[in-house]
């Protein structure tokens, strides 16, 4: 089967469509996180409410937008398109989260928030297969690090700008949100100018019925890297919790949010790539096991956290975790066959965020009766089980 992009059609060492769409990830990300790192303080300081309102936020836009991992991932394999669902999902992100701008309670930012997520929920499981699609198997594993360091970088560079405009210029929320929507439009354009789809999107059969939470077509292996994924999820809350922590017990002024998220996503935006190389020349297992111990140490850091030097050490060492990322989306593509792929990742990312509601209420309402030690305690706890489930992923089948 031919992968779009090859036979000369390359840049940098990947596919046009790998490197396109890193590009849009770029691009996307430096948007939304000039946005998300004051999103917390936005909600709490600005609006007035509450922790466990910031949970519900998080956690009801990520869950009830999940849905439509299932269904977005299902018609890009009837059809057999994938770029329309992925500009089409991007473009809505683009404007619920320049809406940003204009809300002036609550209730408001829940509904642009959610909107933001209902894009996300659109574009991802297209977007996952499309690159799977474009890429020889033994590469999977850098190209989806790949993507995932654009996507970092592009935070990166999005928390820098949202710090130094707070800085330098003094701007208000509002003018930050509504300049997001710059480089997002950017991304949007070089998408539909620049991905082309070839012939591994390939099209299921008539008949197939409506989309739905459906496993048998697919092998124990998916199944068990599910329930593994399903328990670290659990116990994975928003990050918009670290961000809390480092206000409260780091004594973080409002203008080093931005600049403590981007040392995140500097970390982040490095261990991408080559967590994925080492997954494809190590498996994808054994890099797995050692992010999420990662994980575990981390949130057990956060747990105890006191003073701003160890915070910086915290976020620095928490962003090591994020090699994951990437290689488990690898691990997908390994375990499913190519008609089945968007519907494998709309089933993966659906389990990933319909666990986010729980997470983040539970952290929140943790957080809120017996305080944040215990509740970074939980997580880790669950980081720790899910490693266990892990390990009994089957070799074969």
């Amino acid at each position: 089967m031919k992968h779009p992009g090859e036979g000369g059609d390359s840049v940098a060492g990947f596919t046009r469509n790998v490197f396109v769409l890193g590009l849009v990830s770029f691009f996307n990300d430096l948007s939304s996180e000039m946005v998300y790192p004051l999103f917390p303080t936005f909600l709490t300081e600005f609006l007035g409410a509450g922790a466990w309102f910031l949970g519900l936020v998080e956690g009801l836009a990520d869950s009830v937008a999940s849905l439509l991992n299932l269904v977005s991932g299902w018609v890009s394999d009837r059809l057999g398109h994938r770029k329309g669902l992925v500009a089409g999902g991007y473009s809505l992100s683009a404007l619920s989260r320049g809406s940003l701008a204009l809300v002036v309670a609550p209730w408001q930012a829940l509904v642009g928030w959610f909107f933001n997520r209902v894009g996300k929920g659109v574009r991802t499981a297209p977007r996952d297969a499309l690159i799977a699609d474009s890429c020889h198997p033994r590469e999977r594993g850098r190209a989806f690090g790949y993507q995932r360091s654009m996507d970092h970088s592009g935070a990166l560079m999005g928390a820098a700008a949202s710090s130094f405009l707070l800085a330098t210029f003094s701007m208000g929320y509002r003018t930050i949100f509504a300049l997001a929507l710059i480089p997002i439009a950017l991304g949007i354009f070089l998408l539909l100018l620049q991905v082309r789809e070839g012939e591994a999107a390939c099209p299921l059969e008539e008949g197939t019925g409506f989309p739905r939470l459906d496993l048998r077509p697919f092998g124990r292996r998916f199944k068990w890297l599910l329930a593994a994924v399903f328990v670290f999820t659990l116990g994975n809350s928003s990050d918009a919790f670290l961000l809390l922590r480092a206000r409260q017990a780091g004594g973080f002024s409002l203008a080093l949010l931005p600049g403590l998220w981007g040392v995140l996503h500097v970390v982040k935006a490095g261990v991408s790539i080559p967590g994925g190389s080492l997954s494809d020349r190590f498996g994808r297992r054994r890099v797995v096991f050692l992010g999420w111990g990662i994980y575990c140490l981390a949130y057990t850091g956060f747990a105890f956290l006191s003073g701003a030097a160890w915070t910086w050490l915290l976020f620095a060492f928490y962003g090591l975790y994020y090699l994951t990322e990437g290689v488990l989306k690898a691990f997908v593509a390994d375990m499913v066959p190519p008609e089945l792929r968007g519907s494998a990742y709309g089933i993966y990312n659906f389990t990933v965020s319909i666990t986010v509601l729980p997470a983040s209420l539970m952290m929140g309402l943790l957080w809120s009766t017996v305080g944040p030690r215990v509740a970074f305690l939980a997580g880790a706890g669950l980081a720790l089980a899910a490693s266990l489930i892990l390990a009994a992923v089957p070799r074969q089948g």
